[in-house]
């Protein structure tokens, strides 16, 4: 257990912690109230910016209307084919007029000059272009919301009207009316183009709060989004925050129209501001941390001796084999104490080198012996039924069977390696299979099925033979009709499966729990239990053999071993 600081040094720190912590709270309450005015003045000034960049296209768009309709005017009175061929350039040349119309004093339309030469048609049911009521009800004339050009036959810009009284010589002579119709899409663009913020917009009304132009019109259309226009119209120039929303108004020049700003004091204000008290309140706390670090000082260095020491004997104890003691210097009494535990480390370091080595000698041997447990009987039996081939004169199958017994020894052999090839420890469990189909007389078949990419792979030898051994003396012995082995390689994963199926009269659950318990019987060989044993000794617990059997059905034995490249055989040393 660490040593408890003084109760002085605790005072101490407490006061310290305390005396910061009211001054770092009242520092920085005031600092976020400060900055807070100062992003909300921010914010503002932002809005402002943002509608006088829609106030200036706005502006430019009513000029150009001004002086589109001033040209129109000054040439309406000439001659017509004069005038016919300049309101035709007139067009070419500024593409953004889509059409002008002269009407007389009932309303009726007298000329109409268009892009490409176009001609009304003959029947309009409805000139959004013109509205004579209005134009008599305001005098001088009067321009019109952004509508949909209606005065020609497939040709829809989206427009807004100009109409404009033209100028008598005559007092006496009938008024008529000019609409010069200029498209709208550019200026519609520009005013969507302005955001404030992540999802600030700008829009134009008129004087009396009636919208004009929206970029979210279908909203407001469907009725799933309500502007404060009218409101917003009864006020003058200049910007207003309220609780959630900060709106700035300002008026066109020259014109009847009115750019609303629109910003959202969540995104613009509320997001950096927390962000700064995220910011104000992490700086609050590593200089709290500071003050409690200044404040145990006194405490750490009275006890800094001990402490180390206490944290190399922490440090020996999570790690032993890899820990370094440093000396600790101190008191005379520490030094002892160090110089003590120091002597302590080397010789447990000694101790544990020693039984680690004894540890590796017993594994290795423990492997052996497991390997040297070849079947004494399987010999005999094997050697006899040579013997009995030759005294029947079956001298091929004899000379067959000698060459499989010798394939069986070599690789068992495999010149001490306990890791070989699984191409090798297929052709010893071919060589096996051949030798007892010899014996027993061709009472089963046997097929590989095996992945190429595993069969360079590294497994422990001797590992199919036991397992085939056990399916063919209690699995198909006691079959009456021929039975099948199955034997197949494949990979799973980092890992390989070695799997052998056949189809003998299967096992109780309990008979399959006995097989990987017992140790092996002389008739058993090697034994199944052994294989197992091997491969969890040699790759560790999560490695070796699992059993599946169902009496009458068959047995299915899955051997799980690591995919081990030919060119890098494990160091059984190293790895345990």
């Amino acid at each position: 257990m660490k040593r408890p600081a003084p109760r002085t040094a605790r005072l101490a720190a407490a006061l310290i912690s305390a005396v910061a912590a009211a001054v770092l709270t009242m520092c920085t309450v005031l600092f976020l109230r400060s900055y807070r005015s100062a992003i909300v003045e921010s914010a503002r000034t932002n809005s402002a910016q943002a509608v006088s960049q829609v106030v200036g296209a706005v502006g430019n768009y009513v000029n150009t209307m001004d002086s589109v309709v001033a040209i129109v005017m000054d040439r309406l009175d000439d001659e017509e084919e004069a005038r016919d061929a300049f309101l035709s350039a007139f067009l070419t040349a500024r593409p953004e007029v889509a059409a002008i119309t002269a009407y007389d004093e009932n309303g009726v339309l007298q000329d109409c000059w268009a892009q490409d030469g176009r001609t009304p048609k003959d029947d309009i049911l409805r000139n959004l272009s013109f509205d004579l009521s209005t134009a008599r009800r305001l005098g001088h004339g009067y321009i019109s919301t952004p509508h949909v050009e209606s005065v020609f036959e497939g040709y829809y810009p989206w427009v807004v009207s100009v109409i404009r009284v033209v100028p008598q010589t005559d007092e006496t002579a009938p008024k008529r009316w000019l609409s010069v119709d200029l498209s709208f899409k550019e200026l519609a663009a520009a005013i969507s183009n302005v955001g404030i913020g992540r999802h600030g917009y700008c829009y134009l009304m008129d004087e009396r709060g009636n919208m004009v132009y929206h970029p979210q019109q279908q909203l407001l259309y469907a009725g799933l989004k309500k502007e404060e226009a009218g409101r917003l119209a009864c006020l003058g120039d200049g910007t207003y925050v309220e609780d959630t929303v900060i709106y700035s108004v300002q008026r066109v020049p020259n014109s009847p129209w009115r750019v609303v700003g629109v910003s959202y004091i969540d995104e613009t204000v509320n997001e950096s501001f927390w962000q700064m008290v995220q910011i104000a309140v992490a700086t609050a706390i590593l200089i709290l941390l500071a003050a409690l670090a200044v404040g145990w000082v006194l405490s750490r260095s009275l006890s800094r001796p001990l402490r180390q020491l206490e944290t190399a004997m922490a440090q020996f104890e999570q790690n032993a084999d890899s820990f370094t003691f440093q000396s600790v210097r101190g008191t005379r009494e520490v030094q002892n104490l160090s110089d003590s535990f120091g002597h302590m480390v080397g010789r447990i370091q000694q101790l544990m080198t020693t039984v680690r080595e004894e540890e590796v000698v017993l594994r290795k041997t423990e492997l052996k012996a497991l390997q040297a447990q070849i079947n004494p009987h399987f010999l005999y039996n094997t050697l006899d039924s040579i013997a009995w081939m030759c005294e029947r004169g079956k001298n091929a199958d004899a000379v067959q069977m000698v060459h499989a017994l010798a394939r069986l020894f070599r690789i068992s052999i495999s010149r001490g390696h306990e890791l070989i090839p699984i191409e090798k420890e297929l052709q010893h469990a071919e060589a096996y299979l051949q030798i007892q189909k010899y014996r027993y007389k061709n009472q089963f078949t046997y097929h590989f099925t095996v992945d190429e990419s595993c069969l360079h792979c590294l497994c422990n030898k001797i590992t199919l033979q036991p397992i085939i051994e056990n399916a063919i003396v209690h699995g198909l012995d006691l079959m009456v009709d021929a039975g099948h082995i199955e034997i197949t390689v494949k990979p799973d994963g980092d890992d390989i499966l070695l799997i052998v199926a056949d189809d003998g009269i299967g096992m109780e659950p309990e008979q399959v729990a006995a097989l990987l318990q017992n140790e092996p019987s002389d008739r058993t060989g090697i034994g199944v239990k052994n294989v197992n044993d091997r491969l969890r000794i040699y790759f560790g617990p999560g490695y070796g053999l699992s059993i599946v059997s169902a009496p009458y059905e068959g047995t299915t034995v899955t051997i799980r071993t690591p995919r081990v490249p030919e060119d890098r055989e494990v160091d059984y040393d190293k790895t345990h």
